[in-house]
Parts: C-alpha cells; structure tokens; sequence
C-alpha cells in the first residue's frame, strides 16, 4: 500500500594538541625526495553519492536511513582521482569543480531491530507514522570540520508504505511496520564539489538521533 503525504512539518570538542619536546628522532625523519609517492586511486562516481546509517529515537524504536544524492547526467562517467598532487573530479578529460545547481535526494527510513535476541524482539516497539512525523530533516554543506546550513529543499514528496510480514499472523499479533521514503530537490548552485551533504535527523526538542553524510 502507497500513499503520498505532505511534508511541510516533517524533519529533519575537545580539541587535543599534542607536544613533543626535540630530540634525535627528529633528525631520522626523511627528507621529501626520499617519500615514496602515494599510490593513485581512480573511484567511480556512476550513479550518484549514496549515504546511510542507523538511529534510535530515545526510548523508542531503532532504525535505517539510506540515501542517494543524483542528477540527470552530472555523474556520468564521473571520477573521482587521489593521488600525490591531491583529489580531482573528472567527467573523461574535463575538470568538475562544482555540483550541479539541483542535486535529486532519495531517503528511505525504516524500523531496525535494536538487539538481534529472539528474547528482545517481542519488547521492541516499531517506527510508527507518529513517530516519524515528530522527526525533523536538517541538511548541512560540510567544507573540512566546518558545517553550514544547506537552502532548503523543493518539491518534497513522502511516500509511506505498509510492509507485509512474510508469514501472516493474526492481526492482533503484530504491529504493522512501515517504510518512509521521502524524495526532495536540495539546490547545490555553485557548492564546491569536495564538499559533503551532512544529513541528520533530530527529535522536536533538536537531538540529533541520526547523523551520515553524502561524499564524494
């Protein structure tokens, strides 16, 4: 069973320094021309930046968030390259310094077991729509450690649906479970493309129950 409902009220250090005090090891260490050179690696970006990671709402159920951020041809035959001159992006012999001005956000959130124990499973509450709908989204561009709020998203569609458990059982024997798949536009015009879509999931009081990223 699918249907479609408004997303308007849905979602979303210690520093250490270390000293060392000079002494003979410091000599030891070797000179640049002596590094050996770091190995190149090629990463195929094909399909988009997926993310995912698991959550649990205080004294509630426990659950899974996957994601995919696309867009319509940016990561066709996009690379990513490391190697000793550092990270670049290529789509064959063009450079790409910059994501596309709209990337295309895919969630899809469901109720996790919390404890794999048979004796625990009976205890274990499931993710209602109740519960969904007090979570709340929020989306960050993270540029090294430093984060900053990303525009807010277009065309929000959810669409939830029913599971079906592989053995019927009475009704009254189980609690039905759902599957939350929430899509979205995430304006991205003129974001560095070595920057990563920080997602989180926050309770109505603003702690963060579930925190990933997409990178590329």
């Amino acid at each position: 069973m699918k249907r479609a409902f408004p997303c308007s009220a849905l979602f979303l250090a210690a520093a250490f320094a270390l000293a060392a005090a000079p002494g003979p090891a410091l000599a030891a260490q070797k000179s640049p021309k002596d590094l050996k050179p770091l190995k190149k690696t090629v990463w195929n970006l094909e399909g988009g930046a997926f993310f995912a990671t698991d959550g649990r709402i205080p004294d509630g159920p426990c659950f899974r968030v996957n994601g995919q951020a696309t867009a319509p041809g940016f990561f066709d035959n996009l690379k990513r390259i490391d190697d000793d001159s550092g990270t670049h992006y290529l789509r064959g012999t063009e450079m790409v310094t910059e994501y596309p001005p709209k990337l295309d956000v895919s969630i899809l959130i469901h109720d996790l077991p919390c404890s794999f124990l048979l004796k625990d499973r009976t205890t274990e509450p499931p993710l209602t729509k109740e519960d969904f709908t007090r979570l709340k989204l929020r989306l960050y561009w993270k540029s090294g450690v430093a984060l900053r709020p990303a525009a807010h998203w277009t065309d929000p569609e959810l669409h939830i649906r029913q599971l079906s458990p592989n053995i019927q059982p009475a009704e009254a024997d189980l609690a039905p479970r759902y599957e939350f798949h929430f899509t979205f536009g995430m304006p991205s015009e003129g974001v560095p493309i070595e920057d990563s879509l920080v997602v989180t999931l926050q309770t109505s009081d603003g702690e963060i129950i579930a925190r990933t990223s997409a990178r590329l």
